[in-house]
């Protein structure tokens, strides 16, 4: 697989027979083979991680393509005339192509996917995190936090390819507690963080406070057709 990042929480991957597009906010996308269809997967409905214009992009590359929705995602007028599927939280979806989609529950709003292929299995988290968040209720931090375990727990042990995973510097002493979970939990070659609100000084911050990671952490700001 080929990784290109795109902006925030958004990437593009290129596989030998399609493309998968995730979380498309803003940013400009590579060169793209038209003999190749397109996978979009949106997370959840919130403006930094559904933004509709992708599928103009498409259009004006004269891509094929199919969506991918949490189903908290409403804009029926634009998505009428798109080949689109609509997921709920904890289902698997058989696609055609032999592209088997898995969900999470998202403890903000809609999944987090994980999309296997005979070249791989990708975890995007899109808004599934620790969202523990200084001077909120207690109650409510240890809501969010015993959610996010639960789902990661999910998948402990099981191998992916490649996984995308917020380091949200907003959250200050505690910007790392999601990745460090998953790290601790999830067996992955490569973790690409996202969400960090264009400050991508946190990826080096992670790396100089936890360097024992290094190996699997990369670098998403240079991720430009990256092969994995």
């Amino acid at each position: 697989m080929k990784v290109s990042y795109l902006d925030h929480s958004g990437f593009l991957l290129e596989l030998k027979d399609c493309y998968y597009v995730f979380d498309y906010y803003k940013g400009v996308l590579p060169p793209l083979d038209r003999e190749k269809e397109v996978l979009v997967f949106c997370s959840h409905c919130h403006g930094d991680h559904y933004n509709p214009k992708i599928f103009e992009l498409l259009d004006e590359r004269g891509m094929r393509y199919r969506a991918v929705l949490a189903n908290d995602i409403h804009d029926e007028k634009r998505l009428s005339k798109i080949e689109r599927s609509f997921v709920a939280s904890n289902q698997r979806y058989q696609l055609e192509g032999g592209i088997l989609v898995e969900t999470l529950l998202s403890n903000d709003s809609g999944v987090a996917f994980i999309v296997s292929s005979d070249e791989g299995i990708v975890y995007h988290g899109g808004d599934l995190n620790d969202w523990y968040w200084e001077g909120e209720p207690e109650e409510e931090n240890r809501e969010l936090r015993e959610i996010f375990h639960t789902e990661i727990e999910k998948i402990k042990g099981r191998h992916f390819n490649l996984a995308f995973v917020p380091l949200d510097p907003r959250l200050e002493a505690h910007y790392a507690d999601g990745l460090l979970y998953f790290l601790e939990r999830v067996d992955c070659d490569a973790v690409f963080p996202i969400h960090y609100w264009g400050e991508p000084s946190v990826i080096q911050r992670f790396l100089t406070e936890y360097p024992q990671y290094g190996s699997r952490i990369k670098n998403t700001e240079t991720a430009k057709g990256e092969e994995i």
